[in-house]
């Protein structure tokens, strides 16, 4: 698990390293039984007037059959070789071409990633059968088409300061909204070591099926109906302190677990957008909560779902706490930075009026009915600019780099054993 994840984790710490399933392979028999030793270094793909041999399309689905990564097939496997040799091309005729030394250090981070000195992260890859050249090649083109797309799109990747000033929500216009899904997973002393384990393993799920099924099969959160699956949100409703750790995401990967009151929390990153709607930010969030004895249990979710028919605002909740000890009822006006994490990550996904059941306190055995009361409007900038502008860039770069290799395929010449 800590080699995948090392993998993963080394991929993602570029902008632009494809994780798609073009680049997943299911088994170690890609090489067609008739061909021969010899054959093995023969065409099996040519791609202008470049080759792909057997012996790469094998050397390949090895390498990422060691990794771990489950699925895919054979064609996706060649798609993905056909693809690093358009990108090579491309690179070569710009003259761009990584230094020795920074292939190294890559190579370098791959294996720490996975605890692994480089000599041992080679050896194991060695045993399976593939050949460091292999490795130093895959890192090499990754790196090289990093470099070429920075080199060539950058300065207009780079959002205007009004750009950033929108994303922030402080012109008027625009905002910056995220698409994430989401799994909430209870915690008390008891359980606390298991809890953090399951969160370590889910934290290396690959793909969104994946991260789904353990938000339906773990999660606490009523998104769990749906696959942990939010609906998008403006970055500037999400706590300050989260908001630097979901804007460095790229798509599909999941943050590390995040502690929270009684729950461990993990998010993944499906989309990021601009939109031209405001995307306003807060000075103060007025929330309410009300507690109930039981936890999680089933009588007192049945009776929580009864209290949100039976109010319409959080004034309604001093009628129902009425002849109750005043511990009962808390009404908080704070500033987005003050409130406890675990409960900003709820009031994120509310309206105002709307009821979170999600969380709980006492160890578990009190469950808190939270209901948003309002938001008030301010221009503060929580989130740094910097945060903004790297995230904006990184998904203008993706998209240009995605467009490139289209036209490349379109222009190309491929022919395929």
């Amino acid at each position: 698990m800590q080699l995948i994840s090392g993998f993963f984790r080394f991929l993602r710490s570029g902008w632009l390293i494809p994780v798609a399933p073009a680049l997943i392979a299911a088994s170690l028999s890609f090489v067609a039984p008739h061909v021969s030793a010899q054959g093995l270094f023969s065409p099996a793909i040519r791609v202008n007037q470049d080759i792909v041999t057997w012996y790469e399309l094998d050397q390949r689905l090895q390498f990422l059959t060691v990794l771990g990564i489950p699925g895919g097939s054979d064609e996706e496997v060649r798609q993905a070789l056909i693809d690093d040799r358009l990108r090579k091309q491309a690179m070569n005729e710009a003259g761009i071409q990584v230094a020795p030394e920074d292939v190294q250090l890559g190579i370098d981070e791959f294996a720490a990633r996975g605890q692994l000195t480089t000599e041992q992260f080679l050896q194991l890859l060695g045993e399976a059968g593939v050949a460091p050249e292999t490795v130093r090649d895959f890192v090499a083109d990754q790196l090289s088409w990093r470099d070429y797309i920075s080199s060539r799109y950058l300065s207009q990747a780079r959002p205007t300061q009004d750009e950033i000033n929108r994303a922030l929500g402080q012109a008027g216009g625009g905002g910056l909204q995220v698409l994430l899904s989401e799994i909430i997973i209870p915690v008390n002393p008891q359980t606390l070591a298991q809890t953090e384990l399951l969160a370590e393993e889910i934290a290396q799920l690959q793909g969104f099926d994946a991260f789904s099924a353990a938000a339906a099969q773990y999660s606490a959160a009523s998104t769990r109906d749906n696959g942990g699956r939010l609906d998008w949100l403006n970055i500037s409703n999400l706590p300050p302190a989260l908001q630097p750790v979901i804007l460095g995401l790229q798509n599909g990967e999941v943050t590390d677990p995040i502690s929270l009151p009684n729950a461990v929390a993990l998010f993944q990153l499906r989309g990021l957008r601009e939109v031209a709607t405001g995307a306003p930010r807060y000075s103060k969030i007025d929330y309410a909560i009300y507690y109930l004895p039981g936890g999680r249990s089933a009588d007192t979710l049945a009776t929580a779902a009864r209290l949100k028919e039976e109010i319409d605002t959080c004034d309604d909740l001093y009628g129902i706490a009425k002849d109750q000890p005043r511990e009962v009822l808390d009404r908080i006006d704070a500033a987005p930075s003050e409130i406890p994490r675990d409960v900003a990550v709820e009031l994120a996904k509310l309206d105002r009026n709307e009821v979170s059941t999600t969380l709980t306190r006492n160890n578990g055995q009190t469950l808190m009915f939270l209901m948003l009361c309002n938001r008030t409007r301010d221009l503060g900038e929580d989130t740094s600019r910097e945060d903004v502008a790297n995230a904006l860039t990184q998904q203008r770069l993706q998209a240009f780099a995605d467009s490139l290799l289209e036209q490349l395929r379109a222009d190309a010449t491929i022919t395929e054993q």
